[in-house]
């Protein structure tokens, strides 16, 4: 019987309109009535993951930033931390202003950058989280960071990801969670090492654990859950490693995997 489900927000749990729909939020409550801890599992920020989590009501430890914080969602009480490396984010923040790149970094809990341009702002509403200009980055870069993240064309993203690879990636995980958002957090700050904690923090082993999710970042923890689930909407890498694939996000995908792995199974015992 499994006892924790994550599940991805964006392009997962969302619809495309950014909303959870009734269908899921009811079997959302109908799992959590059955005793199976529902968390979420984000490269969302925690103040952006709180906003989605109170629309579904849970109060449980929620995964953010890819897995480099999980917090508690009421009182706030951080239960997991991991940090960019600070070496690793000075490089990292030299490497864009010799390449004019877009970088955003996560102070606090608080998004920033550089300029007010379109990307921030999009990445903004996205998100509905405000944000703050800071010209002068080295004020920040050695503050703990949660995460860093570049916005950009996604070809050009994959050729940034693989100079960066030798430069930082012994230090840093670096991941994508859309096309045109590459990400850098801690080695520790994955979805998969978020998922192993919160079992072990509930006391369930990884076979009790169900992951869902469609994008490259929800790699680690599909492949460490129990049962790893990929959306029909996902990216076709996800769908090759997953266990299942679901129904798409507009579909009720997760509802489908719910009712499906956890309140079907507990009706005929």
């Amino acid at each position: 019987m499994y006892k924790l489900i994550a599940i991805d927000v964006d392009d997962t749990l969302l619809t495309d309109e950014l909303t959870v729909t009734d269908g899921t939020r009811r079997a959302m409550e109908a799992a959590i009535a059955a005793g199976v801890t529902v968390t979420l599992a984000t490269g969302r920020m925690f103040a952006s993951a709180q906003q989605i989590a109170r629309q579904i009501e849970l109060n449980v430890p929620i995964i953010t930033y890819q897995g480099a914080l999980v917090k508690t969602l009421l009182d706030g009480q951080v239960l997991y931390e991991r940090n960019v490396p600070t070496d690793a984010a000075l490089a990292l923040h030299e490497y864009c202003v010799k390449h004019g790149l877009h970088l955003q970094l996560y102070v606090d809990d608080e998004l920033y950058g550089t300029e007010d341009n379109d990307r921030i702002k999009a990445y903004s509403r996205l998100s509905n989280i405000p944000y703050r200009i800071e010209p002068d980055f080295d004020k920040l870069i050695t503050k703990p960071l949660n995460k860093m993240l570049i916005i950009d064309d996604p070809a050009r993203l994959d050729a940034i990801a693989l100079e960066l690879a030798p430069l930082i990636g012994d230090r840093v995980h670096i991941t994508k969670s859309k096309a045109h958002y590459l990400e850098f957090m801690h080695k520790e700050g994955t979805k998969g090492h978020a998922l192993r904690f919160m079992a072990e923090h509930l006391g369930c082993s990884m076979e009790q654990t169900i992951a869902m999710g469609d994008a490259w970042n929800d790699r680690e923890m599909i492949q460490a859950a129990g049962l790893g689930v990929a959306m029909a909407n996902a990216i076709d890498a996800l769908k090759e490693i997953a266990d299942y694939v679901t129904l798409s996000n507009n579909e009720e995908g997760v509802r489908h995997v719910i009712e499906k792995f956890i309140l079907e199974p507990a009706k005929q015992h």
